[in-house]
């Protein structure tokens, strides 16, 4: 079946995904001139393959549950937010919050991702193969993330039950995050999550696990005396 080949120029965002959401299960389409346009491939349940042909803005892939997503370009903003299964896949770099609150399925950033990446983290999966700004990983409460780069300031800040596995240095952790022992399971983890990016340069047996440390998972009122 030849893909459905829709164009920003010639279409409105509302248009693009009408016709996105009426495709069969196992169809493509092909988005062309997006030019940064907002919120496209957002909230579809299909089984599709949509493919994107630039560089595009805010939200892109949210609210997924099923397509599979391939950005070949740039995005802004929240890419893949509340995805809850397929995939979205973004062959550069992408802007803050990426993959915020996902409950399932898979991001995976070629480049590098900005701050924020992961915040409030739900059970989804989420691959960055070069680096991530600060605060990545906030309050990430289940999941995982791999970052093939270098991590920004407060990686993991009130992390619950997510794990952050970091290829390159990690320049300060956030509060209630620590290292901990790489054990073999972790080792089979990346080396299956770095295929699944594509990450050829990650080293599974040489990344940082970053956990809860589990000290604010209840409140202490005598712990500080300071309110």
């Amino acid at each position: 079946m030849d893909p459905v080949i829709l164009s920003c120029a010639e279409l409105s965002t509302r248009e693009i995904n009408a016709a996105l959401t009426a495709l069969p299960d196992g169809a493509t389409a092909r988005v062309l001139e997006p030019r940064g346009r907002h919120n496209l491939a957002v909230g579809l349940s299909n089984r599709v393959r949509i493919d994107i042909e630039g560089h595009a803005g805010y939200f892109i892939g949210g609210l997924g549950d099923g397509p599979d997503v391939v950005v070949h370009g740039f995005t802004g903003w929240s890419v893949g937010e509340n995805l809850q299964a397929g995939s979205v896949r973004v062959r550069g770099n992408v802007s803050e919050c990426a993959g915020a609150s996902s409950r399932g399925g898979t991001i995976v950033v070629e480049g590098d991702a900005s701050s924020r990446a992961g915040i409030s983290l739900k059970g989804g999966t989420i691959l960055v193969g070069g680096n991530v700004g600060h605060m990545s990983g906030f309050m990430a409460q289940a999941g995982v993330m791999l970052i093939g780069g270098d991590a920004g300031d407060a990686l993991g800040d009130s992390l619950y039950e997510a794990v952050i596995y970091v290829a390159g240095k990690v320049a300060s952790l956030g509060s209630d995050a620590r290292i901990e022992e790489l054990t073999d399971a972790d080792v089979r983890t990346v080396k299956a999550l770095a295929e699944l990016g594509g990450f050829g340069h990650v080293q599974p047996e040489n990344v940082t696990r970053v956990a809860s440390a589990r000290g604010l998972y209840n409140f202490d009122a005598l712990k500080d005396q300071k309110y």
